[in-house]
């Protein structure tokens, strides 16, 4: 005869389960990044950061190529914040339901299952040859700006969904357009889930290789332009690890994308955090 688990019983077992892979997901983050930044460390230092690369990348440091990802995430989330953001207002306060709406989100859910490579290829045919942009900060942000699409969307359309409505029903009520509630009262309350999906978005964007491998070039120089190649730090350390140029320095360049993405993820939830305290009135 089977043993029946009382309620209490399972309500440990599962609870037990939960908080081992909370902890098992924490230790598998805590050993990559702590193997990279072991493996790094010994190469960083000031000359290393601040440094230009010698030889293809097998001496000297990666400035350029910090320069290179920021410039790149940042025309990347400039192009599909106000995309993301707008579509999900669309979605969440006109549209309703209907086709275009279901067709819409099938859409998005569809790119957002798209290999990167796939981006890339594509990033090469549109961008770089019918519009003639040629390998570019532009081309290669273009790219990484519609593998970000899908992430702010989604997220920005859920935390729109998910504040209170009595506070666009007492804005109506007052007297204020569509426009104005969304304006100002529930695009304010939204705010932190907006950012937590463009920090999301801004993530993929800046650890990303394979979109950008055949739309940015692969300049050693800093660029300038919209219009200069460049070398991000995920195809410069892509280089340096697949063409046997320099392993050590690919470590380091490794721990600089790492903390480098540490550094946008906390600052960003830390001004997340303030504003939502500031809208609670703490």
């Amino acid at each position: 005869m089977n043993r029946i688990i009382s309620p209490k019983n399972a309500q440990k077992i599962m609870k037990t389960i939960f908080w081992a892979s909370g902890i098992l997901a924490i230790l598998i983050l805590l050993v990559i990044i702590g193997y990279i930044i072991i493996k790094g460390l010994p190469v960083m230092s000031l000359e290393f950061i601040f440094g230009e690369p010698i030889d293809s990348g097998r001496s000297g440091g990666i400035f350029p190529m910090i320069v290179s990802s920021i410039y790149v995430t940042l025309v990347a989330v400039l192009v599909a914040t106000p995309l993301g953001v707008g579509a999900a207002i669309y979605l969440a306060e006109y549209a309703g339901e209907n086709n275009l709406v279901r067709a819409i989100r099938f859409g998005t859910e569809t790119l957002a299952s798209i290999p990167s490579i796939i981006f890339g290829l594509f990033g090469l045919s549109f961008f770089v040859i019918f519009l003639g942009m040629g390998w570019s900060v532009l081309s290669g942000a273009l790219t990484l700006a519609i593998m970000a699409l899908p992430t702010i969307l989604a997220t920005a359309e859920v935390s729109i969904e998910s504040v209170n409505k009595s506070y666009g029903e007492g804005s109506l009520a007052l007297g204020a357009t569509k426009w104005q509630t969304v304006y100002r009262v529930v695009l304010p309350a939204a705010l932190p889930g907006i950012t937590t999906g463009v920090i999301l978005g801004m993530g993929r964007a800046v650890a990303e290789a394979a979109a950008i491998l055949y739309t940015v070039g692969a300049a050693l120089s800093i660029p300038i332009s919209l219009f200069d190649p460049a070398r991000p730090l995920p195809l410069h350390l892509y280089m340096l690890a697949t063409e046997g140029i320099s392993l050590e320095n690919a470590y380091g360049t490794a721990a600089v994308l790492v903390i480098l993405i540490l550094l946008i993820t906390i600052i960003s939830n830390s001004l997340v955090d303030r504003y939502s305290k500031k809208m609670m009135g703490r």
